[in-house]
C-alpha cells in the first residue's frame, strides 16, 4: 500500500480528480487513512451517495407532519432521526410526543401495523436500489396479510439517473467516478455503461476494504493515463454485470420509476421509486391528505454544493463552528455515510 503514491506520483502527467459516489467510501478512506497513501496530484470529492442526505427538507418535514398526528405512528431507520427539516426534526417531534419508531427492518413496520389496528402506520421508506428489494418485500407482506393501516412514504431514489444530471452540469469537473459497491449488487453494472457512452469518463465499481479502494482507484488511473473509458467491476467477489434479478424483479413489482426532488441536484426525471398502481392503497400522502410541498433549502447550509462535489466540507463557513455532529444544520453533518460528518469525525486526516 505504501507503494501506491510513489508508483503513481511519477505516471500522472497532471492533476486527477475523482468522485466516490457511495457514502461509505467516503468514510472508509478517512476510518484507514487512505487519503494520506495517496499522490499529491490525485483529489478525490465526494458524491450524492449517501441516502438521507439527498432527501429534500420537505420530505422530512412531512414525516414530521404525518407523525404530529395522534393516530400515525412513523416508523423509520436511525439515521433519519436526526436529518433537519424546516420544521425541525423527527427526534426534535418525537420530544414533544409524536410517535416515531425506529425500526431495522422494514418488515418490523408491518408488525407494528398488525400490533397496532388502531393507528396508521408509516414506514419512511428511504435509500437508493440497496434498501428498494426489502422495503418492496415489506410492502407486499402487507398486501398480502391485508393490513389497511399500513402505509408507506417513499424516498427512495435511483442512482444512474442523478449521475447523469451531476455529470450533465457544467460545474462538474471530474476524471472517474468510484461507483458505489453496495447499490451495484442489485442493479450491476450495466446501468452505469451511458458514463463512458455520453461522457467519456471511466468508472470502477468498488468494494469496501482498503484493498479494494486502492484496486478500484488504480484501475481508474490506469484507464485514465491509458486514455480508456468503460465501467470495471474490482469488487467481483459480490456484483455481476447483470446484477441480482430476483432483487430488480421485486423492485420492479412493486415501484416504477417517477420524478424526483435530490437535495443540491433539483427535481431529476424517474430518479425516485413511486408505488406502480397496484399498490397505490398504501400511499401515505392521498391515504393521510398531506401533499409534500416542494420547500427551499437553507441558504446557509453548503450541502448541497457538497453533494455535488462543487465544495469539500472544510470549504463551508459553517464547518465544525456552527455546524457540528451535535448541533448540526444539515444532512451531510448528521448521517453516519455524510461527507461533512467523516471529515469531522477523522478531522486529524483531512
Amino acid at each position: 500500500m505504501k507503494e501506491f503514491a510513489p508508483y503513481w506520483e511519477k505516471r500522472l502527467s497532471r492533476p486527477v480528480t475523482l468522485m466516490e459516489v457511495c457514502g461509505t467510501h467516503t468514510v472508509n478512506l478517512f476510518r484507514f487513512g487512505l487519503r494520506s497513501l495517496f499522490p499529491s496530484s490525485l483529489t478525490l470529492l465526494s458524491g450524492p451517495g449517501c441516502p438521507v442526505c439527498v432527501m429534500p427538507p420537505e420530505e422530512v418535514d412531512f414525516l414530521i407532519r404525518a407523525a404530529e398526528n395522534p393516530r400515525v405512528l412513523v416508523a423509520t431507520f436511525g439515521d433519519l432521526l436526526r436529518v433537519p427539516g424546516r420544521r425541525g426534526s423527527l427526534k426534535e417531534a418525537r420530544a414533544k410526543g409524536a410517535q416515531i419508531q425506529v425500526i431495522y427492518s422494514p418488515l418490523e413496520a408491518v408488525e407494528l401495523a398488525a400490533q397496532n389496528p388502531e393507528k396508521w402506520v408509516v414506514l419512511a421508506g428511504v435509500g437508493f436500489e440497496t434498501t428498494a428489494p426489502a422495503q418492496a418485500i415489506a410492502l407486499k407482506e402487507a398486501q398480502k396479510r391485508g393490513l389497511r393501516n399500513f402505509l408507506f412514504f417513499s424516498s427512495l431514489r435511483l442512482m444512474p439517473p442523478a449521475l447523469r444530471a451531476l455529470l450533465s452540469d457544467p460545474k462538474t469537473r471530474l476524471d472517474g467516478l468510484i461507483l458505489p459497491g453496495h447499490v451495484s449488487t442489485v442493479i450491476g453494472a450495466r446501468p452505469y455503461e451511458f458514463i463512458p457512452r455520453e461522457f467519456g469518463l471511466p468508472g470502477v465499481i468498488t468494494g469496501f476494504s482498503p484493498q479494494d479502494i486502492l484496486e478500484g482507484i488504480h484501475l481508474l488511473l490506469q484507464m485514465i493515463t491509458g486514455g480508456r473509458a468503460a465501467i470495471e467491476i474490482q469488487y467481483q467477489r459480490v456484483v455481476r454485470p447483470e446484477g441480482n434479478p430476483w432483487g430488480q424483479k421485486v423492485m420492479e413489482e412493486v415501484f416504477e420509476p417517477v420524478s424526483g426532488r435530490w437535495r443540491g441536484l433539483g427535481e431529476i426525471p424517474g430518479s425516485k421509486l413511486g408505488l406502480r398502481e397496484e399498490f397505490r392503497d398504501f400511499e401515505a400522502e392521498s391515504r393521510l391528505g398531506l401533499k409534500v410541498e416542494p420547500l427551499a433549502e437553507n441558504p446557509a447550509c453548503r450541502c448541497g454544493q457538497i453533494l455535488r462535489g462543487q465544495l469539500t466540507p472544510p470549504e463551508c463557513p459553517l464547518f465544525g463552528k456552527a455546524c457540528t455532529p451535535e448541533s448540526p444544520f444539515g444532512p451531510c453533518m448528521v448521517s453516519s455515510e455524510g461527507a461533512c460528518a467523516a471529515y469531522f469525525r477523522f478531522k486529524g486526516e483531512v
